[in-house]
C-alpha cells in the first residue's frame, strides 16, 4: 500500500469558494429572471398594484387594507393580474351611480369573495368567485361599492349581509 501526502496548497481553497460562489449565482439568477418575467405580466398601461390609492376600512373589529378603484379604467383591471392577496388585503371598487354593477374574473387569477354594499355600507350580498371565469356575479340590489377580498374572507370573519362596512370613501 502506498500513501500519497498531498501538500495544501492555498489556491485550492479558492477555488472551492469560486465554484460554491458560482454555483449559488447560477442559482440565483434564474430566480430573478423569473420574478421579472412575472413582474412583466401586466398589459401595457396597466397599473402596479402599489399605484392604487388605499383606504383603511373596518368590518366589525376587522380592519381591511383595500386598494381604491373609483375611475373606469381602475375598475376595469381590478385585482386582475395579481397572484396573492395579504391576509386582510381587498380591493374596494367605487361607482359614481347606485346600481347593480355585476363583476367576473376575467384575468384575475386568484378565487376571490365579494361584498356588494349601499351607499350608507351597509352589506346587501356576498358572493364567491372562481378564479379565471366569465360567469356574472351581480347583486340583488343596487348599491355604490363593491368589496373583493380572498375567497372565503367574509365567512371566516363572521361577515354577513346587514353589517356595515366603516371608512368608505365618499363617490365622485
Amino acid at each position: 500500500m502506498r500513501l500519497v501526502l498531498r501538500s495544501f496548497h492555498p489556491f485550492r481553497r479558492f477555488d472551492f469558494f469560486r465554484a460554491i460562489r458560482s454555483l449559488a449565482i447560477a442559482l440565483v439568477l434564474p430566480l430573478a429572471a423569473l420574478s421579472a418575467v412575472h413582474a412583466q405580466q401586466l398589459p401595457p398601461g396597466a397599473k402596479q398594484p402599489t399605484d392604487f390609492p388605499r383606504a383603511k376600512l373596518t368590518a366589525g373589529m376587522f380592519v381591511i387594507d383595500a386598494a381604491v378603484a373609483a375611475s373606469d379604467a381602475d375598475r376595469e383591471q381590478g385585482l386582475m393580474y395579481r397572484s396573492k392577496l395579504a391576509p386582510n388585503e381587498g380591493m374596494l371598487f367605487v361607482f359614481n351611480e347606485n346600481a347593480v354593477h355585476c363583476f367576473w374574473m376575467k384575468n384575475t387569477l386568484i378565487p376571490l369573495s365579494i361584498a356588494f354594499i349601499r351607499a350608507d355600507g351597509t352589506i346587501t350580498d356576498i358572493d364567491e368567485m372562481q378564479a379565471e371565469t366569465t360567469d356574472n356575479h351581480c347583486p340583488h340590489n343596487n348599491g355604490v361599492y363593491a368589496l373583493e377580498m380572498s375567497k372565503g374572507w367574509f365567512a371566516s370573519k363572521g361577515i354577513k349581509p346587514g353589517m356595515k362596512i366603516q371608512g368608505l370613501p365618499q363617490p365622485h
